[in-house]
């Protein structure tokens, strides 16, 4: 087992497939030949962090590509490949046929792996790298001969998600598909020393479970409690000396797809308003609906958004900015970025407070609620959830719609209706009563008529500010209601 270096933070499930792919187990190291692995990410997400550990820990090789030409790309390379190997290059590399092959025969000793960061660099400046190592990987190349294992990295996520879809060359050759993924919500707060949930979710909503924020953006500042919290907003991603300040725009310049960065601000903006439907972003915008699909499939695809269907309503679907960063600077900044920029972040903040609080925020912890419920074990729920999201159901008796927060559905059976394992309603900044419970047990009725089964279905409140008294008495006296506080959220 190849142990994981006590400097990488969590990242246990990660490790763990990288080692899995370096040195597999006995049985399948049967087969020989160089085998492929692709790892992809945002940026920020500590990708190159980790494959650096691994390259340190197994003695393995790592190259981080540059934005270069390809004459310049395979310089580069050849010094590193012989900085590895201890082997000379006798004659250059004329190109990457030349540079691949070489590169697979140079090991062939044991399994170790050979590393190429920010891939898409090399891709961009040579459209035909990942057709190369295709071929050098099938029947009769150099891989054949090889034991390395090699890894492809990248943060361009629309290149990356190409490499292995549809006709790709590489498609089918991966032994290894890691995306590196934020940290979830209690191993952020875990990571930044945040202890007080209240404050975990106020700084969570602005950098997200990010890791270079912690550290790399912020100097190591923390808010050393909830008094600290406002000065801290000003101090750090509202100060235009620090990185945290621009970094919203750029991880949209850094995407190579967006060639229109005012339109796709304004998609994102709306999105951050609360416009998450197509017809809703679209109205805000000004554009006709078919006139943003493809902005709306490029987020996505660049994982900067994503789109979450209604569990109850087949077709629809709502869009949610995955990087808080990025809706914190939607909602928060762009619309005062002059002042920003001349050091009024204690004036702006006092006027766009609420508005955090209402458009940030409170979204933000609906999503926590989501991912709680996702990793909820099945004494919770009564088993293990197997879809998580939100839905709106319609109250025609009542000329209303009832939006369910967080919705967790049982897996579908054959021949019988779906079960609903919970309905759940989240708020941030209002106390939560009767009246929210009773909008929850509407819901479920109308859920009932409609032919799914809620028998067992658990009304879940989610509590940023706390209950009522008469809340907690009914859920006291009710098995099948269930409050959700801020403790117990990162319990």
């Amino acid at each position: 087992m190849i142990r994981k270096p006590e400097r990488v933070f969590d990242r246990v499930r990660e490790w763990q497939g990288l080692a899995g792919f370096v040195a597999p187990r006995r049985r399948a190291s049967a087969r020989s030949g160089a085998t492929l692995g692709v790892v992809s990410g945002r940026r920020r997400q500590g990708k190159s962090f980790l494959l650096q550990a691994l390259a340190e820990v197994t003695d393995g090789m790592y190259f981080a590509a540059t934005e270069a030409t390809e004459a310049e790309s395979l310089r580069l390379f050849t010094e590193a490949l012989t900085r590895f190997t201890r082997e000379v290059v006798e004659i250059p590399f004329r190109d990457w046929n030349d540079a691949i092959p070489y590169m697979f025969r140079a090991f062939r000793d044991r399994p170790v792996p050979l590393i190429i960061d920010e891939f898409p660099f090399l891709s961009k400046a040579s459209p035909a790298l990942p057709s190369i190592i295709q071929r050098e990987l099938g029947p009769g190349g150099s891989g054949q001969e090889s034991t390395a294992r090699l890894i492809l990295c990248g943060s361009a996520m629309s290149v990356m998600g190409g490499l292995l879809s549809g006709q790709a060359p590489l498609r089918g050759r991966a032994g290894l598909e890691l995306m590196i993924h934020p940290f979830r919500y209690r191993a952020a707060a875990e990571f930044w020393g945040i202890t007080d949930p209240r404050l975990a979710v106020l700084v969570n909503s602005v950098v997200g479970g990010t890791p270079a924020y912690r550290y790399e953006f912020t100097q190591g500042d923390v808010p050393e409690g909830l008094a600290d919290f406002d000065s801290w907003v000003v101090r750090t991603v509202l100060n235009p000396q620090t990185p945290l300040f621009r970094e919203a725009r750029y991880l949209l310049a850094e995407e190579s797809d967006i060639r229109d960065p005012a339109l796709y601000h304004s998609v994102l903006a709306a999105i951050a308003s609360g416009n998450s439907t197509n017809g809703g972003i679209a109205g805000y915008v000004g554009r006709k609906s078919d006139q943003i699909t493809h902005p709306l499939n490029v987020l996505e695809d660049c994982a900067l958004i994503t789109r979450e269907p209604d569990l109850f309503r087949s077709g629809r679907a709502r869009y949610r900015i995955v990087e808080p960063l990025i809706t914190f600077y939607e909602a928060i900044m762009r619309r005062r970025w002059p002042e920003l920029e001349i050091y009024r972040a204690e004036t702006v903040w006092q006027a766009v407070r609420q508005t955090f609080l209402a458009q940030v925020v409170g979204p933000h912890f609906e999503s926590l609620c989501r991912d709680f419920a996702l990793g909820a074990e099945d004494t919770v729920f009564g088993e293990f959830p197997a879809e998580i999201g939100a839905g709106v159901v319609p109250d025609p008796a009542n000329r209303t719609q009832i939006e369910v927060d967080v919705v967790a559905l049982a897996a579908q059976e054959p021949g019988r209706s779906r079960r609903i394992l919970s309905l759940g309603e989240a708020k941030w900044g209002e106390v939560m009563g009767g009246h929210h419970l009773e909008r929850l047990a509407r819901a479920r009725e109308l859920l009932s008529n409609k032919g799914y089964d809620t028998r067992d279905t658990v009304l879940t409140c989610y509590g940023g500010s706390g209950f009522t008294g008469e809340l907690r008495a009914a859920a006291d006296g009710d098995g099948r209601v269930l409050l959700v506080t801020l403790e117990r959220l990162y319990r």
